[in-house]
């Protein structure tokens, strides 16, 4: 593994994936297959998987759940992300992002232009943080989730990977919540006197 640091050990993250399509059922999921397939053999743990229609609503509520379930670190979710009028899921999750991952979708575009040129710019594929949760918002297609995976997840979601990984900072993901939380609120602030 280039730019490894063998000296850590190999920590196991927790998987939710969530397909997001009208046509098909879990069972005829290849890119959730492919997906939860890569989670496994890189020695993860799929928390959850499920299949979901275009609807925001329905979108919205699953990842609310997984993102509140202390025992799911990171939502990938596949499919809804073109310019048709059912594709919603950027619209589902973006607001429950307490911060964007802008890099992702720069460095997926770019990973995804070497295989299907410029026809990338047809996906909105995005990620960020939500409370401690990482969530990916990836295109439907099974290639898509390779790349994403292949190019992009699977060495940040290594401890071992050199210079930085998501894994060694995931201890404190929380800091913004607990510095919001011990933020006094402006009625309890000391009032200047002129």
């Amino acid at each position: 593994m280039p730019d490894a640091m063998q000296d850590h050990p190999f920590i196991p993250v927790s998987f939710a994936v969530l397909a997001v399509s009208d046509t098909r059922t879990i069972e005829e999921d290849r890119s959730g297959a492919v997906l939860a397939e890569r989670i496994a053999a890189a020695g993860h743990k799929l928390a959850d998987r499920a299949i979901v229609p275009d609807d925001l609503k329905q979108i919205r509520r699953i990842v609310k759940r997984w993102i509140a379930d202390k025992d799911v670190d990171v939502v990938i979710t596949t499919g809804g992300t073109g310019f048709t009028g059912r594709d919603v899921t950027p619209e589902a999750i973006e607001p429950l992002f307490d911060k964007r991952m802008d890099g992702f979708s720069a460095v997926f575009h770019a990973i995804s232009r070497e295989k299907i040129g410029t026809s990338t710019i047809q996906s909105r594929a995005t990620a960020g943080l939500a409370g401690e949760t990482f969530v990916f918002v990836l295109p439907g297609s099974p290639g898509a989730c390779r790349d994403a995976w292949d190019g992009i997840l699977v060495k940040q979601f290594d401890y071992r990977q050199a210079p930085c990984n998501f894994v060694e900072i995931m201890p404190r993901l929380d800091e913004h919540l607990k510095r919001a939380k011990l933020q006094r609120p402006k009625s309890a602030r000391a009032t200047r006197q002129p």
